[in-house]
């Protein structure tokens, strides 16, 4: 009689790690983004929206890696009606910054379309309801050759296999 193969042992040969299967998988740390404007999960002050001066709040960040080349910031907005909303994106952000202050860019940082077809930060504008907005920061291994009116689809595609960390603040606003 053959010799018998236990099942779990056959499951464990076709079942083999995400590493072992083509590229290497990283471990993704985790970048630290902060704003003296609001908390996490907290309201974003009135006059960095629309109903306000609509300017940049002042954003900080820390835990950057070594090996990072540039940073990429993606500001956007999930709760829209239409979907997904895109309110800011900029890639190239030098790699020893440490704040974008604030209605400020970084210098050598390149701003990309947003939803409203302007290369600049867009502050919320909710038509109705409380939403989300997300400032998502990537550390890359490499600065990224794009045109300004790249968008945040264009920006994510080219990040693909260059973010060696990333990090997130979410900020509330409803309109009054």
């Amino acid at each position: 009689m053959g010799k018998r193969i236990m099942p779990w042992l056959l499951a464990g040969l076709f079942m083999a790690p995400p590493a072992a299967i083509g590229k290497e998988a990283r471990t993704m740390s985790e970048l630290q983004i902060s704003s003296p404007a609001f908390t996490h999960k907290g309201a974003i002050p009135a006059r960095f929206t629309c109903d306000g001066q609509d300017i940049n709040p002042s954003l900080a960040f820390g835990n950057i890696p070594a090996g990072t080349k540039s940073l990429a910031l993606i500001v956007d907005d999930p709760d829209a009606p239409v979907g997904m909303w895109v309110h800011w994106v900029m890639w190239n952000i030098p790699p020893e910054t440490r704040e974008i202050r604030e209605n400020s860019v970084p210098a050598d940082a390149i701003q990309g379309l947003n939803d409203w077809k302007k290369n600049r930060y867009g502050g919320p504008c909710p038509p109705s309801g409380t939403h989300r907005y997300f400032f998502k920061l990537y550390a890359l291994d490499s600065k990224l050759t794009l045109a300004p009116a790249t968008t945040k689809t264009a920006l994510e595609r080219a990040m693909t296999g260059h973010i060696l960390a990333r990090g997130e603040l979410m900020g509330t606003y409803r309109r009054h």
